[in-house]
């Protein structure tokens, strides 16, 4: 696993060894960032963006927005083995003062409303695939304004997933690719 764009191209990320956490492939990663860069169904961009990785894992995903030029990564992870490697390649990429790990359930926090006193450009949502209640968080940062208006929200989940995303959420394009589907909306 590396980084594939930016300033930071290249470089390895650590992952966790144990299967409890399934990172982001580096073949669905660059296909998002070109989907993102180059698509003209939504008006984002990863520079000066400020981004929302739930459920970060290694911090792959928020990491290469760093490196592509993202102003701020907010990272909510709570698996301790991820925690680890997390904080290391956080540390790795000198990004401590360009992020912040937030160490908490997402379902728990999604609740709280002082912590999430600041809009989002990006919301990356990569659940565990077994985790079902994906349209109770959708639903709370629609219902809470966590996305700003021009925002988009990413959703990764696996490409035989067969939950029906809330209405609440206009989709705006899904793709698949290899054993993953994407869906991005707002």
């Amino acid at each position: 696993m590396r980084i594939i764009g930016g300033k930071n191209k290249g470089k390895k990320i650590f992952l966790p060894v144990d299967k409890n956490t399934r990172p982001l492939r580096d073949m669905v990663k660059e296909s998002i960032f070109n989907l993102i860069e180059h698509s003209n169904k939504f008006n984002i961009s990863i520079s000066n963006s400020v981004v929302l990785d739930l459920f970060s894992g290694s911090g792959s995903f928020g990491l290469e927005c760093l490196s592509r030029g993202a102003k701020f990564i907010t990272f909510v992870e709570n698996y301790v083995h991820a925690l680890e490697i997390l904080k290391k390649n956080i540390s790795m990429m000198n990004a401590m003062s360009l992020s912040e790990i937030i160490e908490n359930n997402c379902f728990e926090l999604i609740n709280d409303k002082k912590i999430f006193s600041n809009t989002f450009d990006i919301i990356f949502l990569d659940p565990p695939y077994k985790y079902k209640n994906i349209n109770f968080l959708i639903e709370q940062i629609i219902e809470k304004k966590i996305l700003k208006k021009t925002g988009i929200i990413l959703i990764h989940r696996h490409k035989n997933d067969d939950i029906e995303i809330t209405s609440k959420l206009n989709i705006l394009d899904s793709r698949k690719y290899g054993i993953s589907k994407i869906i991005i909306g707002n």
